[in-house]
């Protein structure tokens, strides 16, 4: 039995699908909730928008939050698919639909929708080929993504718990425990050390929204608020101002070297945190999100940065903040609370030049995956609307 939680970009996950027995199954036959292979499964309540054009050989039947989309002869089953997911397509679903927690599309509004399409199905086959093209790209690319972020989990796990010697190479507890030692987090190198948060760093929550500044002298400054900090990056491409008083500016100014951390949200978002560049030269940020200062001579930023992102510091922000269904947060008491393992700076920046190394890596395949989102979005917005013809694209590659 599918539902729309199974439908996963673009694909059916059976790994969480319902079991029925064979007489259900009969009876939802009969009353049409068994696809046929080319159907095209659309959901139409709850998240609306979900697509997956079917085609699996095992027989399955959905629940009434699915609609079953039978294309006629002259429409492509993977047009249609694409149709769907479309702008123009998802502009006229939120007009369409009903409800406001929960979103709903009745199915005669369903086929109200108007869907522009080229008469030719060669046509349409070959756009839907193109589109998928693309969507194939950026799977593959996201699944990059996923293994290296699971090889930097592994490798910083082993960099924060055995450390790197003077050769360059990982410390071996087995062949030489003389060089470790036990300590709170477990057995780590002699040399390092483990320090509270709050014994080598400065950590200083942002500006409250909202308040009540008339009268007073002020000025409107950029703000970092937690949807521009991402775990390992700044995103920048949507920042928002806020008026503050002319002598707060210092106390929430972020300087180059400052570590940012998530005060909370979702749990994803939890102690998530990158290191500030100084982007932007004058910048404050909101009260989510904390300011980490670290005392330089001790502990560097990057290395600070490195270990609150690892699986050890990800534990840490879970098993210490405050939760509720699904979120979570920490406070600045906690926060300096953390145990930090502290080798010599020189070890810290040799850890950090190696994690560098992945992150770039990283970096680099999320800007792909960006461009290939571009670029979908593009010949969408071109191809399903007419406005470039696919013969055309071919001329001109002739």
């Amino acid at each position: 039995m599918v539902n729309v939680k199974d439908i996963v970009d673009g694909n059916i996950d059976y790994a969480g699908a319902a079991r029925i027995s064979e007489h259900d199954f009969f009876l939802l036959e009969r009353n049409n909730c068994v696809p046929r292979r080319e159907d095209v499964l659309f959901s139409k309540d709850g998240t609306i928008g979900r697509v997956v054009v079917f085609r699996d050989e095992e027989p399955v039947a959905v629940l009434s939050s699915l609609a079953i989309l039978r294309a006629q002869d002259d429409l492509n089953p993977d047009f249609l698919a694409h149709v769907l997911r479309s702008h123009h397509t998802k502009r006229q679903i939120e007009i369409l639909s009903s409800g406001s927690a929960l979103k709903r599309i009745v199915l005669q509004d369903l086929a109200k929708l108007a869907i522009p399409m080229p008469v030719v199905l060669e046509e349409q086959a070959l756009i839907a080929a193109i589109l998928d093209t693309v969507d194939d790209a950026i799977r593959y690319t996201e699944l990059v993504i996923a293994k290296l972020k699971q090889v930097r989990a592994g490798l910083l796990h082993d960099l924060l718990t055995y450390g790197i010697d003077e050769n360059g190479d990982l410390r071996d507890p087995v062949r030489h425990p003389e060089q470790f030692k036990e300590s709170e987090l477990g057995l780590i190198p002699r040399e390092w050390e483990v320090s509270r948060l709050g014994t080598v760093a400065n950590v200083r929550s942002g500006v409250t929204l909202g308040r009540d500044l008339s009268g007073s002298t002020t000025v409107e400054l950029p703000y970092l608020r937690v949807f521009n900090v991402q775990d390992g990056f700044v995103d920048l491409s949507d920042v928002k101002t806020i008026k503050v008083l002319t002598h707060e500016v210092d106390k929430y100014r972020l300087e180059a070297g400052d570590v940012l951390m998530n005060e909370g949200g979702d749990f994803d978002k939890l102690g998530r945190g990158t290191v500030w560049l100084g982007q932007i030269e004058v910048c404050l940020h909101q009260n989510h999100v904390f300011r980490v200062r670290s005392d330089r001579a001790r502990l560097s930023p990057h290395f600070l940065a490195s270990v609150s992102s690892s699986n050890y510091g990800k534990r840490f922000f879970v098993l210490s903040s405050k939760q509720s269904t699904n979120l979570a947060s920490i406070n600045s008491s906690q926060l300096n609370n953390f145990p930090i393992p502290i080798p010599l700076l020189a070890e810290q920046d040799a850890i950090t030049r190696v994690v560098d190394v992945i992150d770039s890596r990283l970096s680099s395949e999320a800007m792909t995956v960006s461009k290939f989102r571009l670029l979908k979005q593009g010949l969408m917005d071109d191809l399903l609307t007419g406005r470039v013809r696919v013969v055309d694209l071919l001329s001109a590659e002739e």
